[in-house]
């Protein structure tokens, strides 16, 4: 399935299916079988990773997921993400950014939630913004756009030589099917919390986005740090997939329990007289 998923630099983002099941033949219950099918295996591989940090392994896992509004990241920190041991998750959502962000170097807010080791680190929405919608509303000079381009590559080759398994997923949401879902969230009193009016003005600029997202795409995409496109207008699909990408990086990772810093058999004994 990776493969399927797998970007490349030159993605057309027009040219693929968002309601396509790349690599999965069955349907939305052999789908969501299959996830929590998988969600043992996540969980075990995830607490192996963390204890395996406690006796100096530095290996950690970073998921960037970048999508236009409505696609799912929530869904995917819930019923993927939210599988595993909160303790071995570092969650970091970046909104706009405030004035002290805004004075700094764009990478240093995204420094500071770098994951630990031994972590699965998930950035919802991420650095990436300062090369989508810095350039589509214009909020940076397009040779600062540029720079930014570079400096990502830097950036992500630092982290992956640092021990950081790097997986980045844009979320394809097609704009008719964000259009049902934002009028789901207007037709119920109990979603009316999660509509933003201005994700209105930002579906009139579509086009301009996916030129973004192809841009960065194209200049970010690396075999050290590759991105993934998961069609996400079915959503039982995009989860399948994001959690398929987080079991592949564990398994090549195969972390392993860490030795006992003890003499086991004087333990039992010391227990079993206590």
């Amino acid at each position: 399935m990776d493969q399927l998923l797998r970007a490349g630099a030159d993605v057309r983002l027009a040219d693929l299916d968002t309601r396509a099941t790349p690599g999965f033949d069955g349907d939305k219950a052999a789908g969501e079988a299959a996830l929590a099918a998988g969600a043992d295996e996540l969980g075990a591989l995830q607490e192996k990773l963390f204890a395996a940090s406690r006796a100096g392994d530095e290996r950690r896992i970073l998921l960037v997921l970048q999508a236009m509004d409505t696609a799912g990241k929530g869904g995917i920190l819930r019923h993927v993400v939210g599988a595993v041991d909160p303790q071995g998750v570092a969650l970091a959502a970046f909104k706009k950014p405030t004035p002290e962000e805004l004075a700094e170097h764009f990478l240093a807010r995204i420094e500071r939630r770098l994951p630990g080791p031994g972590m699965i680190g998930v950035f919802d929405r991420s650095h990436y913004e300062d090369v989508l919608i810095a350039r589509v509303r214009e909020l940076a000079p397009a040779d600062e756009i540029e720079r930014r381009y570079g400096e990502i590559r830097d950036f992500e080759r630092r982290l992956v030589d640092d021990g950081t398994r790097v997986i980045k997923v844009m979320l394809h949401i097609s704009p008719d099917e964000q259009k049902e879902r934002l009028q789901e969230r207007l037709d119920r009193a109990d979603k009316h919390w999660k509509y933003n009016p201005g994700d209105v003005d930002e579906r009139m600029l579509w086009p301009t986005y996916m030129e973004a997202y192809e841009r960065a795409i194209a200049e970010t995409d690396a075999d050290h740090a590759p991105w993934f496109v998961v069609p996400a207008d079915r959503k039982w699909f995009a989860r399948l997939a994001v959690q398929h990408l987080l079991l592949r990086e564990l398994r090549a990772l195969d972390p392993q329990w860490p030795a006992a810093d003890f003499d086991v058999d004087v333990e039992h004994e010391r227990l079993a007289g206590s």
